[in-house]
């Protein structure tokens, strides 16, 4: 006999019902009372607990990333990096890991549309023989602000406007004019890159700056990133409207279609290496979360792929109770490097990002920032504030975004 064959699982359909301990149920559409009229007594587990799960199906949403799909797979080392770490499942090209994957969107609610301007969330959990890994990130390689005591303010910031529960762009944009240093986070955001096409099409990052320790004691620090093999998709607006309108659903339901059908996603990892020692040698504080590490000084050095082959088989257990914590690392690695950043360097970064851009996509973040920025409730004085930031990270942006707005730069 099998002992596994009746196992209860959410991936399994057993010939009979089962309690959570597995125990059979005789009777499914009674309750055990006194007699035949008599009262219901305590001693109905079955009861109590069909009840307990009854009322427990649902779950407060997560404050961000409540809307999100989750995936199966495994992680596969394909280039050796032993000299870098001594964790278990890097220890040579071939070794493979099992990993879960969910990805998000940040800001709206679980039923929210899948086309919003907004970040996405990318998190990979491993399941090594050292136990789990999480690495936490999302699609864009920095974030808006650099201390964590600011992130609720950001997220409120973001966060529909709670008497009429509509998000409002002046709001997000006097938060931001209080933190300059999410200038590069916004060239993301409002790039073409703001909205990907689906979750197959998406780049990852794990944003924060991890650390490495190999089997002599070395350390180093790391950024690690994850590009699709199918390469990079965006939706535009005009795009977005017409997906969204159709299937507010469409990421989700293109990621679990695509595995079904054996078109299995699949990423390359990199990740960019640097000796603590030599932190000191760039103009801008490498640990600092809003910055990015100059890839022709720091190049991406190729890990392994990530394939996802293999759909959940219940969402609520697998993606709506999915949890991940950057603090979750296996031996070979330290917790992400928190600090205090004493090089404030705001407006190198997002001005080279955007001199980088084709004129048509300059013409287009441009727009958007227009759009954003001529909302009524924002004052003279927060425009002028924003144009000022923008000059010095590009004077000719400054003086277009001012032409625009009527507004006459401060510096």
């Amino acid at each position: 006999m099998d002992p596994y064959k009746f196992r209860p699982s959410s991936a399994n359909d057993p010939p009979f019902w089962t309690t959570d301990a597995g125990a059979p149920v005789w009777n499914n559409n009674s309750s055990m009372t006194v007699g035949t009229r008599g009262p219901i007594l305590l001693e109905d587990y079955h009861l109590l607990e069909k009840l307990a799960n009854f009322d427990r199906e649902r779950i407060p949403e997560r404050v961000v990333h409540a809307r999100g799909a989750s995936a199966k797979g495994f992680f596969e080392v394909t280039h050796n990096v032993s000299q870098l770490t001594c964790a278990d499942f890097l220890r040579a090209p071939g070794v493979q890991t099992p990993v879960i994957v969910r990805f998000s969107t940040v800001i709206h609610e679980r039923g929210s549309p899948e086309t919003i301007r907004d970040p996405r969330g990318f998190a990979v959990k491993f399941y090594t023989r050292e136990g789990n890994f999480d690495l936490v990130g999302n699609n864009f390689p920095v974030f808006f602000i650099r201390d964590g005591m600011k992130f609720p303010d950001v997220v409120h910031a973001f966060k529909p406007n709670p008497k009429s529960h509509i998000q409002e762009s002046w709001r997000i944009f006097d938060f931001l004019s209080h933190v300059p240093e999410s200038l590069h986070m916004l060239t993301f955001l409002f790039d073409d890159l703001g909205i990907p096409q689906d979750y197959r099409h998406m780049e990852g990052s794990g944003v924060n700056t991890y650390t490495l320790i190999n089997n002599a004691g070395k350390v180093h620090c790391v950024k690690f990133h994850w590009k699709p093999t199918c390469g990079v998709k965006c939706l535009l607006e005009e795009e977005a409207i017409k997906v969204g309108g159709s299937n507010h659903s469409h990421a989700t339901q293109d990621l679990y279609d695509s595995i079904a059908a054996g078109n299995y996603p699949e990423w390359k990892l990199y990740i960019q290496t640097m000796d603590p020692d030599h932190e000191d040698k760039f103009d801008f504080d490498p640990l600092d979360v809003t910055k990015t590490w100059p890839e022709d000084i720091l190049p991406l050095q190729p890990v392994g792929r990530l394939v996802l082959n293999k759909n959940i088989d219940n969402f609520f257990a697998e993606n709506e109770q999915l949890a991940f914590c950057p603090g979750i690392v296996v031996p070979g690695q330290l917790l992400p490097i928190q600090c205090v950043i004493e090089k404030e360097n705001n407006f190198e970064q997002p001005g080279e990002r955007y001199r980088s851009w084709a004129p048509d996509r300059q013409e287009r973040f441009l727009n958007r920032m227009v759009g954003c920025l001529s909302d009524p409730r924002i004052t003279h004085e927060l425009r002028s504030i924003w144009i000022s930031y923008w000059t010095q990270c590009d004077r000719s942006l400054g003086q277009k975004l001012a032409f625009r707005l009527n507004v006459r730069p401060s510096i």
